[in-house]
């Protein structure tokens, strides 16, 4: 039986008569494990770009430049692109900034009381009137009260009442010129026979000069509306949409639309003739 041989030391392989083998090369195993390891890693990155190119082609934009839809699911923000035809979409229209109470252009809508089933209809001001286009000419016109028909606007000191005028001095102080309006050429302003204007300030009507502001203007602009008493009309402030002139305590102010009570005979006038 042929007696094995140990391996020899490495220093001295010939003297102990061990021969290396030579039928295979040295590190083959290893060199087919780094092949199969650097193939691997070319599949995946090949793999990897492939799958990035088919994301950006489907975020891509349509060809006939309409935008994809983003299929991503809620919770990314979107922004509006422009308009096909290239036109700018218009912006609402900002409401008038003051610190005073006549240079606010809306009121202030109360909020609704917590525990509430529903909220409360909010009062739906009438219609314009028909003759509210067409822009009133230059004529001396006096104002009657609906429900008081023996009393008129009338100027009294720096405030207008509703008065019984007899003298003609007082005719003359219920006599008004009927203009265009100051802010709104379809609406109308009242002048005094001394040039002064009538005008709301704190939601009293009453008499002023013109001092060239753009708020005296919108103050002592009034536009009429449809009123439910046939033949009269109600006056709405045009700085303060929402609100009419009406008589209360025989004082002439500025309040909200209301669809109950005295409202709508103490908002309702007449414009007649000239007194004086």
């Amino acid at each position: 039986m042929p007696q094995s041989k140990s391996r020899p030391p490495k220093n001295s392989p010939w003297e102990n008569g061990w021969v290396p083998d030579t039928s295979r090369v040295p590190g083959t195993r290893r060199l087919w494990l780094a092949g199969v390891l650097a193939i691997a890693t070319v599949v995946t990155c090949v793999t990897a770009i492939a799958l990035t190119d088919q994301h950006t082609e489907a975020k891509s934009p349509a060809k006939d430049g309409t935008p994809a839809v983003d299929q991503s699911g809620p919770g990314l923000i979107s922004y509006a692109s422009n308009s096909p035809s290239g036109e700018a979409v218009p912006s609402a229209p900002s409401g008038r900034k003051s610190g005073s109470p006549s240079a606010r252009s809306t009121t202030t809508t109360a909020p609704e009381p917590q525990g509430s089933a529903s909220a409360a209809p909010t009062p739906k001001p009438p219609a314009p009137h028909p003759t509210s286009s067409a822009k009133p000419s230059t004529t001396w016109r006096s104002v009657r009260s609906v429900n008081y028909p023996d009393r008129y606007w009338h100027v009294n000191g720096s405030y207008v009442g509703l008065d019984q005028v007899s003298s003609a001095s007082a005719r003359r102080d219920a006599t008004f010129e009927l203009v265009k309006g100051l802010a709104d050429a379809s609406c109308y302003s009242f002048a005094t026979s001394g040039g002064s204007y009538l005008r709301h300030r704190a939601f009293v009507l009453r008499v002023e000069r013109n001092d060239g502001s753009g708020l005296f203007r919108q103050d002592a602009t009034f536009c009429p509306r449809t009123s439910r008493v046939s033949g009269a009309v109600m006056l709405e402030s045009v700085n303060y949409p929402g609100r009419f002139l009406r008589h209360k305590n025989f004082t002439l102010r500025l309040d909200p639309y209301q669809y109950g009570g005295p409202y709508q005979s103490d908002s309702a006038f007449r414009l007649v003739g000239g007194l004086a």
